[in-house]
């Protein structure tokens, strides 16, 4: 299935037979403090950069009417963000994943974007739109 926004990630995640729990890591984007001059320039330029996990969350599809819903959430604890990953975890049967059931899920991702193993995941920018990394 190919998602270009985050209301078709909504979409597609609420349609599935078995319940969902949607996964969300908050990050920046940011210069290192070891870049050459050229990767500056690069960053300036609005390419380029490291992702830095800052926060992270779950929540039922229903649980979001919205991106700027989302947004809005997020905005409360303070971080500036530039790409919110996500990711979907299956319940069985009709029993959905609890947030409990999400926390080693959104550590294992915390930990794959700081290695930059980021492929399983679906980042989105600051309007909702799924963008293409790397």
């Amino acid at each position: 299935m190919d998602i270009s926004s985050f209301d078709e990630l909504l979409q597609a995640a609420r349609a599935q037979s078995a319940p969902q729990r949607l996964l969300f890591v908050f990050t920046a984007i940011e210069l290192p403090e070891d870049s050459t001059p050229a990767q500056r320039e690069r960053f300036e330029a609005g390419e380029g950069g490291a992702l830095v996990p800052l926060m992270y969350a779950d929540k039922r599809p229903y649980e979001i009417d919205s991106f700027a819903e989302l947004v809005n959430e997020s905005h409360q604890f303070g971080h500036e963000w530039g790409i919110v990953f996500t990711a979907a975890l299956s319940g069985t049967g009709n029993q959905a994943p609890s947030s409990e059931d999400a926390e080693m899920p959104l550590q294992r991702m915390v930990e794959a974007i700081k290695r930059g193993e980021i492929a399983a995941f679906i980042p989105f920018d600051l309007q909702g739109q799924a963008v293409q990394l790397g």
